[in-house]
């Protein structure tokens, strides 16, 4: 018995080898796809991982940030009385400075009118000493005049 194949059979077993490479080839393109997905998959795990350590830590430093801030705030508040209290010192210095000033220059004008008074009483015992023995003189005259 011999059986004879048909040109149908031949076409039908040719469609099914190539059904047969399609599906292989297909089942690793598949087992690459799977294995890529699990590829991705790890990948996005480790990066949630790592981005809910990176938030932890930026969580922390954001708390201790604002520490640090209500705690400079709060030393700027005990600081701004000391601010204040220079700014009225300065403005006292500043007051003194101009009172100093104004005293300055009032002795310096009872210096020269003091200078202008010395002056005149200079004057004024030169003028007496000349007086005195002007007057010796005549008196030295009229007693010598009598005799």
């Amino acid at each position: 018995m011999i059986m004879e194949i048909t040109f149908g059979q031949i076409a039908g077993l040719i469609a099914a080898i190539a059904f047969l490479i399609l599906v292989i080839y297909l089942c690793r393109v598949l087992i690459r796809l799977v294995q890529t997905l699990n590829e991705v998959n790890d990948t996005v795990n480790t990066l949630t991982k790592d981005a809910d350590s990176m938030l932890d830590q930026v969580n922390d430093l954001l708390d201790k940030a604002n520490d640090l801030v209500e705690d400079v705030n709060g030393k700027v508040k005990t600081i701004d009385p000391l601010f204040t209290a220079v700014a009225d010192l300065s403005e006292s210095v500043s007051d003194l400075n101009t009172a100093g000033k104004g005293a300055a220059r009032k002795v310096a004008n009872s210096t020269r009118t003091m200078s202008n008074v010395s002056k005149f009483s200079s004057i004024a015992a030169v003028g007496s000493k000349l007086f005195g023995k002007l007057k010796n003189r005549k008196g030295k005259k009229t007693s010598k005049e009598e005799i």
